[in-house]
C-alpha cells in the first residue's frame, strides 16, 4: 500500500534555514526589514542611511498620513486661492488666531512650505522605493524558479509517495502539469521547480506607481488649474477673457494665454417644475441652450448645456450651476427721459427663486431742480407672489410675478474708487424717498405697472418682458485624465495584491533504495494560507492518476489499487 505523509511537523521555515536555500527566499520584492545599523562612515554614511529610512515603506505611509492630516486645515479653515471674502470675514471675527493662521500658512494650505515638504518627501520616497524593486522584480522574471530544498519535509505543505513509474516520467508528467495550470517550470536536477503569482509583485508595483501618476496629477492640476464664474442674460453673451469673468481663480502657474479661446450666447434658458405632490418646485428640465465658436473666426455651432452636460471645449469645460430672473426695467427723469432701461439680474435666496439685488443710476439722471444725482433701488422680487406673504415666492416659475422697489437718491459711492457689488446697495451716502407722510417709498409692482417717485423726480416701470439668466462655471482642470486612470490603476493594482498568492511547488521523483521511486510534492506560499496546500492536494491527485501508488511487498496487490490519493494537510499553525 502507498505511503503518505501529510504536513511537515515544522512550520513555516526561518529566514534563515540552510536547508531550504534559494527556496527559501523573498517571495515579493519588498526590502528585508534588518536591525538598524547606524553609519559611523561620516557624512557619506549618514546619507545612505537617511535615504534608506526615506524610502522604506514605513516612512512612505506616515507620510500619507500626514498628507491626509494636512489636507484637514484645507477643508475646514477659509482658503485664500478659493474665497478671499471668507478670509476677510474670519479674520476680523477671529483678531487672535488669524495672525497664528498666517504664520503656520493656514490659510493657503495646499502652497504652504510645509505641505509642499511632505509631498515632495513622498513623491521621492515612493520612487526610491519604486525603482529598485521594479528592477528587482525584471530580474525574477528573467531567471527561473530556485531549486527544490533538500529536505522537503521542511515545507508547510508536503505529501509524498511511492509509484512503479520511472523518475523521468513523472517529472515530465509533473512538467507539462504545472506548465498546463500555468506556473514558471523547469528540470533541475532530479525535481521540478515551479512558481507561480507574479501578478501579485506587479500589483503591488502598479499601485505605487499609480501613486505616483495621480501625485503628478493633482500637483499639475493645482499649478495650472483655472476656474471662474460668469452670469448671463439671455441675449448676451460671454468671451472667455478674464475681464470678461465676475470672479476668478487659478493656479500658481496659470497664464492668461493658458485660457481657450471661445465665447457664446445664451439664447434662451428652459426651465420647468413639478406643479403638484412632495416634490413640488423640483426642476424637471433644466437647460440653456447656446450659440459658440471657437478662436476669432470660428463657425457659430449650436448646443444645449444641462447639469451635468458641460461644453467642452479644448481643455475647458463650461458648466450650468444657477439660474434666476433679469425683470426688465425703465427708469425716466422728470422730464420724462429714459436715464436707465435694462434687465436687472437678481440674486435667488431660495429653492422657489425669491430673489434680491439692486437697481443703480450712475449717469444721466437730474432731479427736479436740475441736478445731478445718482439714483439707486433695492430690489425684492417674487416669480409666484401670493397676497398675504409678501416675504417669499410660493413657487419658482413665473406665475404671479411682483417685485418690490424701494427708492433712494444721492451718492452711490462708486465715484470713490472703492470696489462694491453690483447686487448690493450701499446707503452710506443715499437718501430715501419719502412719501406724504413722510414714510420710505416702497411700492409692489406687476408687469406693466409704474411707480412715480416724488416731488416730480421720476417714474419706474417695471416691463412685461421678463428675461431669465444662467450663472455658467469654466473650469479648466489639466491632468485630471491621468488623475483617474491612476486612481483605477491603483484599485486594480490593490486588489491583485491581496487577492493574489504568490506560491512555489516542487515535485522530486527519486528511485529508493528498494528500486522503487519515490515522488515527493512541496508548496511554499509568501504567507501561511490554506489554499497552498488546497492547490498541491489538487496537483498531487492529478499527479497521482498518473503515477499510482505501488503496493509494499507484504500488501496484497488489490489493497493497494483501493488505497486512497494522497491528501495535504497545512502544516500546524496555517490556516484552516
Amino acid at each position: 500500500m502507498s505511503e503518505t505523509k501529510t504536513g511537515a511537523p515544522d512550520s513555516t521555515p526561518a529566514a534563515g534555514d540552510e536547508d531550504l536555500g534559494a527556496a527559501g527566499s523573498q517571495l515579493s520584492t519588498a526590502p528585508a526589514e534588518d536591525a538598524p545599523n547606524l553609519p559611523s562612515l561620516g557624512v557619506i554614511g549618514w546619507v545612505r542611511w537617511f535615504w534608506r529610512q526615506l524610502t522604506s515603506m514605513r516612512v512612505a505611509l506616515l507620510l500619507l498620513l500626514l498628507l491626509s492630516l494636512g489636507a484637514i486645515p484645507g477643508s475646514l479653515i477659509p482658503q485664500t486661492g478659493i474665497d478671499e471674502t471668507k478670509v476677510a470675514e474670519f479674520r476680523k471675527a477671529h483678531e487672535t488666531l488669524a495672525p497664528i493662521y498666517d504664520k503656520l500658512g493656514l490659510f493657503n494650505v495646499y502652497s504652504s512650505v510645509w505641505f509642499s515638504a511632505i509631498y515632495i518627501l513622498l513623491f521621492v520616497s515612493l520612487i526610491g522605493c519604486i525603482v529598485p524593486r521594479t528592477w528587482q522584480f525584471v530580474g525574477q522574471l528573467r531567471g527561473r524558479p530556485p531549486g527544490a530544498p533538500k529536505r522537503l519535509t521542511r515545507l508547510p505543505a508536503y505529501t509524498t509517495w511511492r509509484t512503479d513509474a520511472e523518475p523521468e516520467q513523472v517529472r515530465e508528467a509533473a512538467l507539462a502539469l504545472l506548465k498546463k495550470r500555468r506556473f514558471r517550470a523547469h528540470l533541475t536536477g532530479d525535481a521540478v521547480a515551479a512558481e507561480k503569482g507574479y501578478l501579485r509583485e506587479v500589483g503591488n508595483l502598479a499601485f505605487h506607481i499609480a501613486l505616483i501618476v495621480m501625485l503628478i496629477a493633482f500637483a499639475w492640476g493645482q499649478l495650472f488649474k483655472s476656474e471662474g464664474n460668469k452670469l448671463v442674460v439671455e441675449g448676451d453673451g460671454f468671451s472667455n477673457t478674464l475681464t470678461q469673468y465676475d470672479d476668478f481663480k487659478s493656479g500658481s502657474l496659470f497664464t492668461q494665454d493658458d485660457l481657450d479661446p471661445f465665447s457664446f450666447n445664451l439664447k434662451n434658458f428652459t426651465g420647468t417644475y413639478e406643479a403638484s405632490g412632495p416634490n413640488k418646485g423640483t426642476p424637471r428640465i433644466y437647460k440653456a441652450d447656446l450659440s459658440y465658436s471657437v478662436g476669432a473666426d470660428g463657425k457659430n455651432k449650436k448646443t444645449t448645456v444641462e447639469v451635468n452636460e458641460p461644453l467642452e471645449i479644448g481643455d475647458s469645460k463650461v458648466y450650468l450651476v444657477s439660474h434666476g430672473y433679469a425683470p426688465v426695467i425703465t427708469i425716466r427723469d422728470g422730464k420724462g427721459n429714459v436715464v436707465y432701461r435694462d434687465a436687472v439680474p437678481l440674486l435667488p435666496l431660495d429653492g422657489n427663486v425669491t430673489s434680491t439685488g439692486a437697481i443703480k443710476v450712475m449717469d444721466g439722471y437730474r432731479n427736479a431742480k436740475g441736478e445731478r444725482e445718482q439714483l439707486g433701488f433695492q430690489a425684492f422680487f417674487l416669480p409666484t407672489y401670493v397676497k398675504g406673504n409678501e416675504l417669499a415666492s410660493q413657487f419658482p416659475a413665473l406665475l404671479n410675478p411682483v417685485i418690490n422697489l424701494e427708492a433712494y437718491h444721492g451718492d452711490l459711492g462708486v465715484d470713490a474708487g472703492i470696489p462694491q457689488s453690483v447686487y448690493q446697495l450701499n446707503k452710506k451716502n443715499l437718501k430715501g424717498f419719502k412719501d406724504a407722510k413722510g414714510a420710505q417709498v416702497r411700492e409692489n409692482l406687476k408687469p406693466g405697472e409704474t411707480m412715480k417717485l416724488p416731488n416730480g423726480a421720476g417714474t419706474v416701470t417695471f416691463e412685461k418682458e421678463i428675461k431669465e439668466w444662467a450663472g455658467f462655471q469654466v473650469a479648466r482642470q489639466p491632468g485630471s485624465g491621468w488623475a483617474l486612470a491612476g486612481s483605477l490603476a491603483a484599485i486594480f493594482g490593490l486588489a491583485a495584491s491581496l487577492f493574489i498568492q504568490r506560491r512555489r511547488v516542487w515535485v522530486r521523483a527519486a528511485t529508493g533504495s528498494d528500486g522503487v521511486t519515490v515522488v515527493e510534492m512541496a508548496g511554499l506560499g509568501r504567507s501561511e494560507s490554506a489554499k497552498v496546500p488546497e492547490e498541491l492536494g489538487d496537483l498531487a491527485g492529478i499527479l497521482y492518476e498518473q503515477a499510482p501508488g505501488a503496493p509494499d511487498a507484504e500488501d496484497d496487490p488489490a489493497e493497494s489499487e483501493a488505497s486512497p490519493d494522497p491528501q495535504v494537510v497545512p502544516a500546524e499553525g496555517a490556516e484552516k
